[in-house]
């Protein structure tokens, strides 16, 4: 397992967290387990041995219950991990009990210490994006939690490169703690966040945390064209995060992630996990699983090298056109673009 530095902060996290969505399993969250407090403890076991030491969880998480099960589990071995959470999301039927005004980002803080069973949090993270609210009232509230203790970093997640820019730019101006990640969607299956997230990343100095690197499960190589999924999959139930657009350039990606696979001796998702997990301003790749078994094998990804050719085929099948005004910088500006500017242009100037 390698160690890399959290944005430009000197936390050191492992390049795989452990995810939680599973843990509890109820509401919404089913189709993505039903993890009890015992398979909490052998989940967080198996991620220690393989070098993990961040768990990713959220308030919204089965209406609390993933971090009350992560506070059972870890019970007096809490300091030997980094633990990270959310707030945003709705956590009751009141108008306050939502977004992230400085009433729900102090209570929601609150409310995750109690569950967990800690008195501080290793990185808060706004969980969405709340345009009612401004910046500054958000911004002043995790300041103010990390100035009491209570929380140690913070991060966004789900933001619009502006709308990270725009947050960074206020708490530089202020002087207020400035996020040290951004959590996003990144996958094979899309690849949106290169358009200009990962530069902002680059850029601004971000870490960035990745979930569902897996798609849902979908780069798992047990979605084949014209073969029927095993039954109780993911994406037969009413599951449909991420959304699939192109579904033939999805099973072109999972053919080859899957012949690649075969080359190593190992999974189509391990494939897909390697190779997220070595690009430009990636921290780490949230893994949740339902069983041990499918754990472990996504942990292995950590040991797994692809070579250069089998990343750049990786690239071309999974890859989208460039968008304006991208294509015109490639075409025009390749003498004098930058090492964020690279991020997505490299492949595309000579």
């Amino acid at each position: 397992m390698q160690y890399r530095q959290l944005g430009r902060t000197g936390l050191r996290v492992s390049t795989f967290t452990l995810g939680t969505m599973g843990f509890g399993g109820t509401g919404w969250a089913t189709p993505v387990g039903k993890i009890d407090v015992d398979g909490a403890r052998e989940q967080i076991a198996i991620a220690r041995d393989a070098g993990v030491n961040l768990i990713d969880t959220a308030d919204v998480y089965s209406a609390g219950l993933s971090e009350e099960i992560i506070g059972k589990a870890l019970g007096t071995a809490r300091d030997e991990w980094l633990l990270a959470t959310k707030v945003r999301m709705p956590m009751g039927d009141g108008p306050n009990d939502a977004g992230l005004s400085r009433h729900h980002v102090i209570r929601g803080a609150e409310a995750s210490l109690r569950r967990l069973g800690t008195d501080y949090i290793d990185l808060y993270q706004v969980h969405e994006w709340d345009g009612q609210t401004p910046l500054e009232e958000t911004l002043t509230a995790l300041d103010d939690l990390v100035r009491s203790g209570k929380v140690r970093y913070i991060g966004c997640s789900n933001y619009a490169a502006w709308q990270m820019v725009k947050a960074l730019g206020i708490a530089d101006a202020r002087g207020l703690e400035r996020f040290a990640s951004t959590q996003v969607y990144y996958s094979l299956q899309n690849r949106d966040v290169e358009t200009e997230i990962v530069a902002a990343c680059l850029d601004q100095g971000l870490g960035i945390l990745v979930w569902s690197p897996l798609a849902g499960g979908l780069l798992s190589g047990k979605y084949r064209r014209g073969v029927q999924p095993p039954a109780g999959s993911r994406h037969l139930s009413e599951w449909s995060e991420p959304p699939i657009n192109d579904e033939d350039k999805l099973y072109d990606t999972i053919e080859l992630a899957v012949k690649i696979g075969e080359s190593h001796g190992v999974s189509a998702a391990q494939v897909s996990l390697a190779y997220i997990a070595q690009k430009p301003a990636v921290t780490s790749l949230i893994v949740g699983a339902r069983t041990a078994e499918q754990l472990r094998d996504n942990l292995a990804a950590a040991r797994l090298e692809l070579t250069a050719d089998e990343i750049r085929a990786l690239d071309d099948v999974s890859g989208e056109p460039l968008r304006y005004p991208f294509w015109h910088q490639a075409k025009t500006s390749g003498d004098r673009l930058g090492a964020a500017d690279l991020s997505q242009l490299a492949r595309h100037v000579s």
